[in-house]
């Protein structure tokens, strides 16, 4: 075998098959697991690999396989909003979540952006990843999600879908038309949601880091949709409306001026604030990540995923480089 011939071939292919493998998983660290599996197993079968099908498409086949087989043992991914609903006292104090819970987990766009400029396929790439549709596919069977996955987010046709999993092109398309339907429900509408890389959405983005560092509970107010949310990942609890949360805000989260600081990042294709807290030695500590789902008419979500672990995902320490290696 040609070692070097399918490391060629193979790395172009790395980021887009991350990105396959989180949107099935809905977990950095189980996708990259995924991918690596996923190499091996190629790199071990290459010499068979007979070109009945791209190669792209063959990787994919063992990518999808090592996600369904991973998820054979995992529970489903949850967001706050997926266990409860929202309180309506911001005063009270959080409900945590047990240990048998397990979160959905947010994504830095630099790990999984398509390689050069293309806008559609950076667009593209860019709706497959929202938070509100990786939350939603945890909700389907897995290989409904498979389905969904392979023929709306990536586009591949129905009878090479069915190679992929070993099944009947007809399977593949009642099974998406199931999929389809259970979605639908879950996943709120693109066209609600503004382009993140555009000027008023990095706008408001800066906006809101401001007015946390500067503790300002007027301007976060005045950034909120009315029909705003705010989860906190890891707890139970979480609030819908202007009022509430702006009032959870205020009392339990903001602080005085300077508390926090916040670095602007980009997670899940949407804008995003990695956050620092400081503590009583007056040092900045890692806190987390919190990503906002921005509209024309303000910030409709945030989603904050605490926790240093999380932080160093997304600003890793010199030294330490999360990109994967291949084989």
């Amino acid at each position: 075998m040609d070692s070097g011939e399918f490391v060629r071939r193979a790395k172009p292919f790395r980021r887009e098959l991350l990105a396959h493998c989180y949107r099935m998983l809905a977990s950095v660290a189980d996708a990259e697991d995924a991918v690596q599996e996923s190499y091996l197993r190629a790199w071990r079968g290459y010499d068979g690999f007979e070109h009945r099908s791209s190669f792209r498409s063959w990787l994919y086949k063992i990518a999808t396989n090592c996600c369904l087989t991973l998820l054979e043992h995992r529970d489903r991914r949850m967001l706050p909003s997926g266990l409860d609903l929202p309180s309506d006292d911001p005063l009270a104090p959080a409900l945590a979540a047990g240990a048998d819970v397990s979160w959905v987990q947010p994504i830095p766009d630099a790990m999984v952006a398509p390689a050069g400029a293309d806008p559609a396929a950076v667009l593209a790439a860019r709706e497959g990843l929202r938070l509100a549709l990786i939350a939603s596919l945890q909700y389907l069977l897995p290989k409904q999600r498979a389905v969904l996955i392979l023929r709306e987010v990536l586009r591949f046709s129905a009878d090479e879908v069915a190679d992929m999993l070993d099944t009947t092109t007809a399977a593949v398309k009642s099974t998406l038309q199931r999929a389809r339907a259970q979605i639908e429900q879950a996943a709120p509408s693109a066209d609600d949601i503004r382009d993140p890389t555009g000027p008023e959405a990095r706008a408001l983005l800066g906006r809101y880091i401001a007015a946390f560092e500067s503790a300002d509970a007027g301007a976060i107010e005045r950034l909120l949709r009315e029909d705003a949310t705010l989860e906190m990942v890891g707890s139970r609890t979480w609030f819908a409306g202007k009022r509430t949360c702006n009032a959870y805000i205020s009392a339990q989260a903001l602080g005085g001026p300077g508390d926090w600081r916040m670095v602007p990042t980009m997670a899940n294709g949407q804008p995003a604030a990695i956050a620092y807290l400081r503590d009583h030695q007056g040092q900045h500590q890692p806190f987390g990540v919190a990503v906002l789902t921005v509209t024309p008419q303000g910030i409709a979500r945030i989603v904050v995923f605490p926790g240093a672990g999380v932080v160093t995902i997304f600003a890793p320490p010199p030294g330490a480089p999360i990109s994967l290696t291949l084989v």
